[in-house]
Parts: C-alpha cells; structure tokens; sequence
C-alpha cells in the first residue's frame, strides 16, 4: 500500500476527516473526532492503527512487521511496518478494525445520529 492507496481507503470511510494535528507531514485519520489511523507522508514506511488488546498481542507474535504502538498506548495501538510480512489484505482488515473499534468507543448519541450503513 502506498500513501494515496492509504488516503483513499481512509477518507472513504463514514465520517472520516483527516488532519495534520502534530506536523506537516503526520497525516491523522480520525472518526467523529477520533484517531483511528496516522501515518508520516514523507516516510511512509509504518502506520499507526487502533487494536484490540488480545488481538494486538497475537498480531506482534505473529508478524515481523507489527509492533507496540510508536509515540502511543502500547496497550490499544499497533505501529504496522509495511513492506514486510504484512499484505494489503490485512492491512486493510485492520485499518477496519481500528475505524470500528474508535467508531464502537464513540458516544451513544454520535454513533445513533451517525449510524453505520
């Protein structure tokens, strides 16, 4: 995946916005206000992605290419290093489990104004 792959497979999604909040080249994806994916444009060799605690853990056991999460919780984000041993089809399934989780974890009165289709 490249960056403008990344771009256009985040700003597709429901309510997403994108933002450079830290720098000029951290792009930050967020869902009704919320991070759920960041990535430096200009080195664009990792991606910052939400996880599930349990699912984090089996992700770094599993693949060279995932790490604790760089500059965040270590607990919930995942830094995923492209070009390893990580595919597109799975970096895709978990930029969607990052936008579900963040989108699951936003307020009852968000999520029922903004329902998912």
């Amino acid at each position: 995946m490249n960056v403008e792959e990344l771009h256009h497979f985040c700003s597709q999604k429901q309510g997403a916005t994108e933002s450079f909040p830290f720098n000029q080249s951290t792009l930050v994806f967020k869902v009704y206000g919320k991070i759920f994916a960041l990535a430096d444009i200009e080195d664009f060799t990792a991606i910052n992605l939400k996880c599930d605690p349990h699912l984090a853990l089996e992700l770094r056991e599993r693949y060279a290419a995932v790490e604790p999460g760089f500059h965040m919780n270590h607990k919930h984000w995942n830094t995923i290093r492209l070009n390893l041993d990580v595919d597109d089809v799975l970096l895709k399934e978990l930029i969607d489990h990052s936008y579900s989780l963040v989108y699951d974890g936003l307020p009852k009165k968000i999520r029922d104004e903004n329902p998912l289709r």
